[in-house]
């Protein structure tokens, strides 16, 4: 069933057939499609609506921003940020990011600058590295929306299934201490994050590097 995902013959907000169909079409028990609803559901993929049915899940942002975005307030408090793209730009692929991404020698990527912000302040310095042949078009984009994961899945058919992470404490650049605010040297978390789609291909190198003095990294353990 991931695989109508992938290609995009379920959309985002469409109401699935029903598990008598589904199991049909696709030859299996209908307790089979349930136990594979039931694990779409709980990844967040589809969403099952009381007496109307299962629908696969649209990329609202509050939803997906929380899913992804674990930066608490050290009161317990958590807050959706706010992002200002300082800039986009097409370049050709550094040896890392062909690591990252997994691309062929010679690829383009885009490059996203950004900062993002929590209670008007600057707390994250954002790198963010796509393939250009999976965003094809990125740059006539009107506007880069905050959450970027709700544009890769309604512009370009790019659903994020997860992603894997790697944290370690860094000194602030001169470049990071410009763009939030303190001096240079300032202890920060950085979050090297890629994000694979539900083909299981890379598709997002990012690079965030975050001030915590008033912040922490919560991670639920369940």
């Amino acid at each position: 069933m991931v695989s109508r995902l992938i290609d995009g013959r379920w959309q985002p907000g469409q109401m699935l057939p029903s598990e008598q169909q589904i199991a049909l079409e696709m030859g299996v028990s209908q307790g089979t499609v349930r136990k594979a609803l039931d694990a779409l559901a709980a990844d967040s993929l589809v969403v099952r609506r009381q007496g109307r049915g299962t629908f696969v899940a649209e990329p609202e942002a509050g939803r997906l921003l929380f899913k992804f975005f674990k930066l608490t307030a050290d009161d317990g408090s958590r807050r959706l940020p706010d992002s200002i793209l300082n800039s986009l730009a097409k370049t050709k692929s550094a040896a890392a990011a062909r690591a990252k991404l997994k691309l062929p020698p010679r690829s383009s990527v885009w490059q996203l600058d950004r900062t993002r912000f929590l209670e008007g302040r600057p707390v994250i310095a954002e790198t963010i590295t796509l393939p250009v042949t999976r965003f094809a078009g990125l740059d006539r984009v009107e506007m880069v929306p905050n959450n970027v994961y709700s544009l890769y899945a309604t512009r370009f058919g790019l659903t994020v299934g997860h992603a894997v992470e790697r944290v370690k404490a860094v000194a602030a650049s001169a470049a990071d201490a410009e763009q939030l605010g303190c001096p240079e040297g300032t202890p920060l978390l950085l979050i090297d994050r890629i994000a694979y789609g539900l083909d299981e291909a890379p598709i997002e190198w990012r690079v965030s590097r975050c001030l915590t003095d008033s912040f922490h990294y919560l991670i639920d353990l369940k």
